[in-house]
């Protein structure tokens, strides 16, 4: 396959944005050596203002310089304003969203998705090169081009239409989202008892390991897939939050049904 010339050349990239993810993403291009940020643009001036020894900031979008690419890292709610407040046209735009379509970003600009399948937290450090990139848009050279940004972070890019992305956004709620809401209910559990949280830290991360290399319903253990039922019922008498209670039957329950139990 014959690459485009995006994959030789310097990526210049203005970044629209001061949240977690525009942080993640401008942390990741500073080190990139095909991409340069050449501005760096947020509403609020004093979530940048601390990066202007590194590059261009500014709170003004009237000021916004010219670049191979604009990326809005911003909430889903303001991309299509942002979009349309854009002072050019016929230039490549993207946001960064899971859920939001394509065609919200104003029909002035060449229109794209840059969507980084992860998870970011502010002061939690990642490997960016390890974040899968799912990549959409309208034209063969906007996609070559931001598959191009995308090899220049070290990154595995996939083209997924809006469907797809919107799809597994979905299924990163019940991956991440969900998953991370359980282990709050266990660490208030085990505190309410004054056990150490850490102790269940290998186990997270057994757990985390072992879809690696088969799929979770083979990975499925516990009293539910046992039909275990003493279990089950000394589990039931022993959580007090009756939030807690329903989360743990409905899950019992849905376990039970994939496994074959009643």
């Amino acid at each position: 396959m014959i690459k485009s010339y995006y994959f030789y050349a310097m990526i210049s990239v203005v970044l629209l944005g001061a949240g977690n993810l525009a942080n993640h993403l401008y942390q990741a291009f500073k080190i990139a050596e095909r991409i340069k940020v050449v501005q760096w643009y947020n509403r609020s001036y004093s979530e940048v203002s601390s990066f202007k020894n590194e590059v261009n900031v500014t709170d003004s979008l009237e000021d916004l310089v010219e670049a191979d690419v604009y990326i809005l890292a911003i909430s889903d709610d303001s991309i299509a304003e942002i979009s349309s407040a854009l002072p050019f046209d016929n230039s490549l735009v993207v946001h960064t969203s899971g859920s939001v379509s394509i065609h919200q970003l104003d029909k002035k600009l060449k229109r794209g998705v840059f969507y980084p399948l992860q998870s970011f937290t502010k002061d939690a450090s990642l490997n960016f090169n390890e974040v899968p990139i799912c990549l959409e848009a309208l034209d063969k050279e906007s996609f070559d081009l931001l598959n191009a940004l995308s090899d220049a972070l070290g990154c595995t890019s996939y083209k997924i239409s809006t469907e797809q992305r919107q799809t597994l956004h979905l299924c990163a709620v019940f991956v991440n989202n969900f998953v991370n809401q359980l282990y709050r209910v266990s660490h208030e559990i085990s505190d309410a008892k004054r056990i150490n949280f850490d102790i269940l830290k290998p186990l997270i991360l057994e757990t985390s390991k072992k879809v690696q290399n088969m799929s979770p319903y083979k990975a499925q253990t516990g009293p539910a897939k046992r039909n275990d039922k003493r279990t089950i019922k000394r589990h039931l008498k022993q959580i007090e939050n009756p939030e807690h209670k329903a989360i743990y039957e409905l899950l019992t329950k849905a376990i039970k049904k994939t496994h074959g139990q009643r």
